[in-house]
């Protein structure tokens, strides 16, 4: 009996076959004999590679499916060698995803997915620390609250030891708590009773729909503005410019802008915030392996109000984009410590039947043609957060070092 994917390998080949033929008719002399065409020996040699190199796949494939001892799903291995070929080139950023993770992934960028409702970071012992729930969200009615550890995710236990990069773990974690609305997933949390004694809590929290608020603002001391970005997603830009014209409408004059345990996200929206802020110039420019240039630019418009932004060891990506580009103009003051150093580019790329990929394609650089790349940006000022620090931002103002030395660098620019 022939496999579909055997006839597929046929096809596929008659189809290179028909291409070549094609081509030869139109720019050199053939030698048809009867119902054969005679080709180079360079084309038949790439035409032979390609069968070959298919042909073994869909050979073990074939074994796997009559001899494995249990009946195989037939899609999920097709996705599983696909998956392969991306976890080759061992750049965890380059990946190829079946339909649901893609899906998924795309519902992200644009900011509303299904999921349970929280943000999240890496703690000290990286293990996956809730920073805070959205309120009225599935994990707030759960009763999952700031400072409590997701250790397993359906069952699935999260180690940081088994994992090289702490952040691939972090993004597993997203990923298996997310899914379609309505559907259920099971959470173990580890969480410190009064007395420091660890207790394992496991929650059913049935998925919502969830708009993340990517972006908030205050007025702090002073007429100083306050914004946290904590993702860069498609409607991101929008409603930082909201929250800076209201701001500004309260008559602030000076801005701290919050990137702290910002992982990233879509280079063109973070570049549509950076030209908020700067003058005209480069925001950042991209380079691929072939040395071709991309460059992004603001134009004169600027904020033009005393400026310093917040970085720390997860602010990746974008965040370091935003932050480089305003460090290397001169248009504000970078303030805590080293940043991720996640400093290339994925392109997005959907495929036919609902799956995609993503794979790296260019490294980018700042203004002044720095790679930061497994580098990160070095903050103007370094500041640590102390250790024993619950919570950061300006409800905690008092004992959130980083913040208060922006705000003390913001008022010294505006007297």
């Amino acid at each position: 009996m022939i496999s579909k994917r055997k006839v597929a390998l046929g096809a596929a080949t008659l189809v290179l076959v028909t291409s070549v033929s094609t081509f030869m008719i139109s720019n050199a002399i053939q030698i048809p004999i009867k119902d054969k065409l005679i080709v180079s020996r360079k084309e038949y040699e790439a035409l032979v590679d390609v069968y070959e190199k298919q042909s073994k796949a869909v050979a073990l494939e074939e074994f796997i499916e009559e001899n494995y001892i249990e009946k195989i799903d037939e899609k999920k291995l097709e996705d599983g060698q696909l998956k392969g070929m991306f976890e080759a080139i061992k750049d965890p950023y380059s990946v190829y995803m079946n339909k649901e993770e893609f899906k998924s992934f795309m519902e992200h960028t644009e900011g509303t997915f299904g999921g349970i409702g929280i943000v999240v970071k890496l703690g000290e012992d990286n293990l996956l620390t809730i920073e805070k729930t959205i309120e009225g969200g599935p994990s707030e009615k759960a009763g999952l609250k700031r400072g409590d550890k997701i250790v397993k995710v359906n069952e699935k236990e999260y180690k940081p030891s088994d994992y090289s990069n702490p952040m691939i773990m972090r993004e597993e974690i997203v990923k298996a708590m997310r899914g379609e609305p309505g559907t259920t997933v099971k959470v173990t949390i580890l969480r410190l009773d009064e007395n420091k004694k660890e207790q394992y809590i496991e929650k059913e929290i049935k998925r919502e729909k969830i708009r993340m608020n990517t972006v908030e603002s205050q007025v702090l001391e002073d007429n100083i503005g306050y914004i946290n970005i904590s993702s860069f997603d498609e409607i991101t830009a929008d409603d930082f410019k909201k929250e800076i014209k209201k701001l500004k409408k309260q008559g602030i004059e000076g801005l701290v802008i919050d990137l702290r345990y910002n992982p990233g996200g879509i280079l063109e929206i973070c570049a549509e915030i950076a030209d908020e802020l700067m003058g005209e110039g480069t925001i950042v420019y991209t380079e691929t392996r072939d040395k071709e240039r991309k460059y992004i630019k603001s134009d004169s418009k600027k904020l033009g109000l005393p400026l310093a932004i917040v970085v720390n060891e997860e602010s990746a990506s974008a965040s370091e984009i935003l932050a480089a580009a305003i460090q290397d103009t001169k248009e504000g003051t970078i303030v805590g410590t080293k940043t991720f150093g996640k400093g290339i580019v994925q392109t997005v790329k959907p495929l036919s039947d609902g799956t995609g990929i993503k794979l790296t394609v260019s490294q980018y650089f700042t203004p002044n043609g720095r790679s930061i790349h497994k580098k990160g940006v070095e903050p103007d000022i370094v500041v640590k957060l102390p250790e024993d620090i619950e919570q950061i931002g300006p409800e905690n103002l008092k004992e959130d070092t980083q913040l208060k030395k922006a705000l003390e660098v913001v008022k010294s620019k505006i007297k």
